[in-house]
């Protein structure tokens, strides 16, 4: 009978995870369509999207599953439940193992083969109005380049040394070594794990870039808020009487006949083109006054300047969580040949002591974990969103409500994919002690005295898993064993949390300095067409 109740509960645990992955696919669809292109719009890039957007945040869901999965075989006690015998552990290990490699499986597809070969197909269309077939091979021939990049890293990851440097008179590379043969030694696993690494690199590269500046950026957004539609569109209208007299002025040149030097006629090019511009303006702003919308947001002020305070302050003890984290295993750690391993907690930050005082209230801890990832991928859009996508210094796209195309859509996406595959990484940096163990605590022998006296009965007390751990008392979460399976990779997302933190604290002085968004802010631009406007967003504030 218990072993049927904690069956029937994990059952109900899947059908959770269940009901969120409909809810993920539910939120995938209304953010491509919201942010998508009208006009624009193409269901094979639509569905890609969607797709690889929900790909991104199941993925990321799975680390508070992974976690939850090894707490719940143990007691609060420290003892093991009457079912989990070491043949159901290990198949709920082994269950989360696979659901990580279907996922990086796909994860790959999408990266190297689906995503490459629609974005290339779509680049074809724009440029050449020939047959489907002839767009088809030469999106093919493109994404041959992505494959060819995917096999190299496989080989690679098939044949690259996994052996942690040793160093002599040393317990813990032992305690580490056997940590990672639990992954086994088979090849095309390694290979896997060695291009997910390589991608999760790059997800690195991403979150400095774009999470860590919307962390500052989208809260203050939310406190500042936006300037008033009616004032801009008044500053709209003079600067439109004033452009449209320097035309009159330039064309007063010509009256007689004679022709415009160059210098003025490009002038009153330009002039034209920002009246058209400032014209387009000025439809936007009268649309967004009358907008019923915008008084909505107008009454929701103070609820947003409250969540903008509560997400620098969240913000902030991220921050603080992870610049402690990353001392600690810069004073600490075994160094940077061993990926700056730490097989424990010598300096405490606010999260890894948060975290236990929330497990002893079943499921805080989980709501706070899928809380901070939530968060993490929200702010990874808003900083895309402010950003536009970029490659170095050039521009690429923007993305805008209602208006994105396809190509910046997949771009999107793409990028998404990758941070979420950092995001397991930033979550350990915030908790190593919890997402290496979860809640699990093993016993460990206490000699009871009586009248101050020695006695011969020893009890044990439970203790919080940890590296001390005696063999098969703590299971090990898959997520860190992926995360530390290849030494130099840990490395680099070492040094990669450090940028991160100076790019979150250079974009929270930036967003200080920065004044009032404009209220059509990013919606209307200079290389838009006149065809724009009858395209008017529903979503501002």
């Amino acid at each position: 009978m218990v072993a049927f109740t904690a069956e029937s509960d994990l059952v109900t645990g899947w059908c959770l995870f269940g009901v969120a992955l409909l809810v993920i696919l539910a939120f995938c669809w209304v953010y491509v369509r919201k942010y998508q292109s009208r006009r624009e719009s193409e269901v094979i890039s639509t569905i890609t999207a969607i797709f690889a957007l929900a790909i991104a945040l199941i993925t990321s869901a799975l680390l508070p599953v992974d976690i939850f999965l090894v707490s719940y075989v143990k007691n609060q006690n420290g003892t093991f439940k009457d079912w989990a015998d070491p043949n159901v552990t290990r198949q709920i290990e082994d269950t989360v193992l696979y659901a990580y490699y279907t996922l990086y499986s796909i994860i790959l597809f999408c990266v190297f083969l689906w995503i490459p070969f629609v974005y290339f197909y779509y680049e074809e269309k724009d440029e050449d109005d020939g047959d489907t077939c002839s767009q088809v091979k030469t999106a093919f021939k493109y994404t041959l380049g992505f494959l060819l990049v995917c096999a190299i890293l496989l080989i690679i990851g098939a044949f690259v040394p996994l052996d942690i440097p040793h160093k002599k008179n040393s317990t813990e590379w032992e305690k580490v070594k056997f940590l990672f043969e639990e992954l086994g030694s088979n090849h095309g696993l390694a290979a896997l794990s060695f291009s997910i690494s390589s991608l999760t690199l790059i997800g690195m590269l991403a979150a400095v870039t774009y999470t860590a500046y919307g962390m500052s950026a989208l809260p203050l957004n939310l406190i500042k808020g936006t300037r008033n539609a009616s004032y801009e569109r008044l500053e709209n209208t003079e600067d439109i009487e004033e452009v449209e007299q320097n035309i009159q002025r330039i064309k007063s040149k010509c009256k007689d006949g004679r022709p415009l030097p160059t210098r003025d006629r490009r002038a009153l090019q330009q002039l034209e083109e920002r009246l058209r511009g400032l014209r387009r303006r000025g439809r936007r702003l009268e649309y967004i006054e009358k907008s019923c919308w915008t008084k909505f947001c107008g009454a929701m002020r103070p609820l947003k300047i409250v969540w903008g305070v509560f997400f620098i302050l969240v913000a902030l003890l991220f921050t603080i969580s992870l610049f402690l984290s990353n001392l600690d295993k810069a004073l600490h750690s075994a160094g940077i040949d061993s990926g700056f391993l730490i097989l424990g907690t010598n300096l405490t930050n606010p999260l890894n002591m948060l975290l236990p005082i929330l497990q002893t209230v079943f499921p805080l801890d989980y709501i706070l974990i899928t809380t901070i990832i939530i968060y993490f991928i929200f702010t990874s859009m808003a900083g895309i969103r402010n950003m536009g996508i970029w490659f170095f210094w050039i521009r690429l796209y923007k993305i805008r409500r209602g208006r994105t195309r396809p190509q910046a859509l997949l771009f999107l996406c793409m990028i998404l994919l990758l941070i979420v595959l950092h995001t397991s990484y930033m979550i350990y940096s915030l908790a190593p002690q919890y997402v290496m163990y979860g809640s699990q605590k093993y016993l460990i022998p206490n000699n009871m005295t009586t009248d101050g006296h020695s006695a011969n009965v020893t009890a044990f007390v439970p203790k919080v898993c940890d590296a001390n751990a005696p063999e098969g008392q703590c299971t090990i979460t898959r997520t860190y064993l992926f995360l530390h399976k290849f030494w130099f990779f840990s490395a680099a997302y070492y040094f990669g949390n450090w940028a991160f933190i100076a790019v979150f604290l250079i974009g929270l002085i930036v967003s200080c300095c920065k004044g009032k968004k404009s209220v059509i802010e990013g919606d209307v631009d200079e290389d838009d067409s006149d065809i724009s406007d009858d395209e008017p967003s529903l979503y501002y504030g």
